[in-house]
């Protein structure tokens, strides 16, 4: 499936906030109010302020997801990655995460641990556990091949 991305500007923050709290709430379980109120304000102050590292992906001019790279001292952080339901388990992210990994050597990102797929992805592409928190896991990619995974 063709896809393409474009860099994500002043309108599409409500959208932006709406796909981070959707990926949070998605794989953290039970949360307090207060906790849930915690994520809300920091989700709604700080998804602004990474505005220029956001990318929108869309299918035929229609949005159905984003990619949050940021810049890291020795490689990069996948931040986030997020398809709407209906657009997952067709390649897509498999493609954005090969095309980065072929563009650099050291990427890092944070996976939730409930989110089974994409750990299991992450590994098959040669991505690493190196640390562990209560509910995710933090992971690398170091200079390897990109191994391939069914039709890509």
């Amino acid at each position: 499936m063709n896809y393409e991305m474009k860099k994500a500007t002043k309108k599409d923050v409500s959208r932006l906030i709406n796909y981070k709290l959707k990926t949070v709430f998605e794989y953290t379980g039970k949360l307090s109010n207060e906790e849930i109120d915690r994520i809300e304000k920091y989700v709604k102050n700080h998804v602004p302020l990474q505005l220029n590292n956001y990318q929108i992906i869309y299918i035929n001019d229609h949005q159905i997801g984003c990619l949050l790279v940021e810049d890291r001292e020795d490689g990069i952080l996948i931040d986030e990655i997020y398809l709407e339901k209906e657009y997952r388990n067709l390649g897509i992210g498999t493609s954005i995460i090969k095309e980065l990994i072929l563009a650099n050597k050291i990427i890092y990102l944070w996976v939730y641990q409930q989110n089974k797929k994409a750990i299991k992805l992450y590994i098959k592409l040669g991505f690493q556990i190196i640390e562990k928190t209560e509910t995710r896991y933090y992971m690398k990619y170091k200079d390897g091949k990109v191994k391939k995974i069914g039709k890509y």
